[in-house]
């Protein structure tokens, strides 16, 4: 049996206030309230021991590298396999919560890859230490989830923030590893010789990835809605989202997906790749303890605390006055001041006192630009924000791959570039990426030195994701709630109105509660089309289409009576004519 595309669910009551989208418009940190706020813990949560395990191994190498005689190639390469692997499983992962909702995605995500963490304390040589690391490093696909799931929860008026808080939470993992795991080896190490201890640390990531795999599955939803399953059964959810082609093509083929790709690379990816390497750092070039090293170099990670909410928190007060330029004013600030901490941290490679001050300024940049990055990316597309969340996601393991292959002994092309080169040389490259951002232009909204088109609404943005059929069925009934909602990237300092939009709705709740959406195509065609009114809020346009028709016969007249008269002194002109 087919969606039951009319049938109309039943009224929701949430603990938090709504939108006309459910989503909530507030973040109450301490509450676990369903549907919100719980997604948003286990959003961070899980993504938080995703970054633990991830980074475990690199704040353990000191005790590794001795224990199986790795070279500092082999423990390059390791560093490369770490990120590499979530490349291709973040990309991934957004169609799949494109199609089966972020629940299964991160329960998939737990489950799937707890074996590989178990798999660590077996790892006899080189070769299986970075095929392991490789496969832990695929769970930081749960990036996209928490992203996907806490953008689907929260208003777009603070949705920067909500996305900004819990991607920097689950950062938090790659300092609280380098914090707790040398703790956990030698409470382990005081029962079992040293080079076993190491092993059965990882157990305890192992163990907590199976626990929140099962949480999600059988304690959260997908959306306010509900679950995918119901949604898609009561026609909440159209099935036209699931496909494939469609969805890859909206999120593949908008070229803002790959700048913000590009740009991410060098925020999360650097981040990513000082995860990598910061407390073998400290520890070679400071001659610290493994303790010490780990506490100093946690101090990276643990900024994540507020610095990446923060940065989400800037983009959402600067699109109050000014809107999507503000949002990416904001990115650019941020990443260019974190390449320049960068550079100067390289150069500062023999005072301790100094590296650790320049390395907590630098992480606070770099983590703001990756929370203002993804006040821009919901915005992108609404059709496909899954696949653009994934694609973006992707950028930041491809830029670590990159910067850790180029800069830090990754490669037989760069054997001789101490770490202290390779922070200035990362440094610069962030800050020409950096550019990347003044390319970014939404036709409603402008961009960072060009003005809005006038002529643009978000309506019509956001409905070229949909054609003359789909509109006909009403598949396109979430983008334009989701446009309606966007509205506020105008930003109040923005003058001139935007044009109205070309989507026509009519509404007659009083008596059938149904609305009819007539929409023009590329072409010029029209589909029409009539679904249940989802909360009585959409705009009304039939406004204006009421006062043209009035308009209409006056108009006519006025242009007959300029073609009559037009006609009546054409022919007095040739009679003068013709008498002279």
């Amino acid at each position: 049996m087919g969606p039951r595309m009319n049938q109309e669910p039943a009224p929701m009551e949430f603990k938090l206030s709504v939108d006309s989208e459910q989503k909530a418009t507030k973040i109450v940190i301490w509450s676990f309230a369903q549907p919100h706020m719980r997604a948003f813990h286990l959003s961070w949560v899980i993504f938080f021991f995703t970054f633990f395990a991830t980074f475990a191994p690199a704040v353990l190498i000191p005790i590794i590298r001795e224990d199986m005689s790795l070279t500092t190639t082999d423990l390059g390469i390791s560093g490369v396999t770490a990120v590499c692997g979530a490349i291709g499983m973040r990309v991934i992962m957004g169609f799949v919560l494109d199609i089966i909702g972020p629940r299964f995605g991160n329960a998939m995500t737990m489950l799937l890859f707890a074996p590989a963490v178990f798999c660590m304390s077996l790892v006899q040589s080189a070769g299986d230490f970075q095929c392991v690391r490789l496969f832990i490093g695929c769970s930081l696909c749960a990036f996209v989830t928490c992203q996907f799931w806490v953008g689907s929860m929260f208003n777009v008026k603070i949705v920067g923030t909500a996305n900004a808080i819990a991607a920097g939470w689950g950062n938090m993992g790659g300092g609280a590893t380098a914090l707790l795991m040398p703790l956990m080896y030698e409470g382990i190490a005081d029962y079992v010789p040293a080079f076993h201890a190491w092993r059965y640390a990882f157990f305890i990531p192992g163990g907590i990835f199976i626990l929140l795999g099962v949480v999600s599955m059988l304690f959260s939803q997908d959306a306010p809605q509900g679950d995918y399953r119901m949604m898609k059964e009561t026609g909440q959810l159209t099935q036209s989202k699931g496909n494939f082609r469609a969805v890859a093509k909206c999120g593949m083929l908008n070229y803002r997906s790959w700048v913000m790709f590009l740009t991410y690379g060098y925020c999360f990816g650097v981040e990513l790749t000082v995860d990598n390497l910061i407390v073998d750092y400290l520890y070679d070039q400071f001659n610290l303890d493994h303790m010490t090293a780990g506490g100093l170099g946690a101090l990276f990670g643990l900024m994540n605390i507020f610095s990446r909410a923060s940065g989400g928190m800037l983009s959402d007060l600067a699109a109050i006055p000014w809107g999507m330029r503000g949002r990416l004013w904001v990115l650019f600030t941020l990443q260019l001041l974190g390449g320049l901490f960068c550079l100067v941290l390289g150069l500062v490679d023999y005072d301790l006192t100094a590296t650790i001050v320049l390395m907590i300024i630098f992480s606070i940049f770099c983590q703001q630009a990756c929370g203002a990055t993804f006040g821009v990316v919901p915005f992108i597309s609404r059709r496909a924000y899954g696949v653009v969340s994934g694609l973006v996601g992707a950028g930041g393991n491809v830029g670590a791959v990159v910067s850790q292959t180029i800069f830090f002994q990754g490669s037989a092309s760069s054997p001789d570039m101490t770490k202290q080169d390779g922070l200035i040389w990362m440094g610069v490259m962030i800050m020409g990426i950096t550019f990347s951002i003044c390319f970014v232009h939404f036709p409603m909204w402008g961009s960072m030195f060009f003005p809005a088109n006038p002529d643009m609404s978000e309506e019509d943005y956001y409905m070229a994701e949909w054609n003359a059929d789909e509109v006909a069925q009403g598949l396109h009934m979430p983008s334009l709630r989701f446009a309606q909602e966007s509205k506020s990237n105008r930003g109040t300092a923005r003058s001139p109105k935007a044009k109205s939009p070309r989507v026509k709705v009519l509404v007659d709740a009083k008596r059938e509660g149904k609305v009819r959406s007539e929409t023009d195509s590329d072409a010029g065609a029209t589909a029409v089309a009539e679904k249940e009114s989802p909360s009585g809020s959409l705009p009304r346009f039939s406004r204006s289409l009421s006062e043209v028709s009035k308009k209409l016969p006056l108009v006519i007249n006025l242009i007959s009576s300029f073609f009559n008269t037009q006609q009546h002194y054409t022919q007095q002109q040739l009679k003068n004519g013709s008498r002279q």
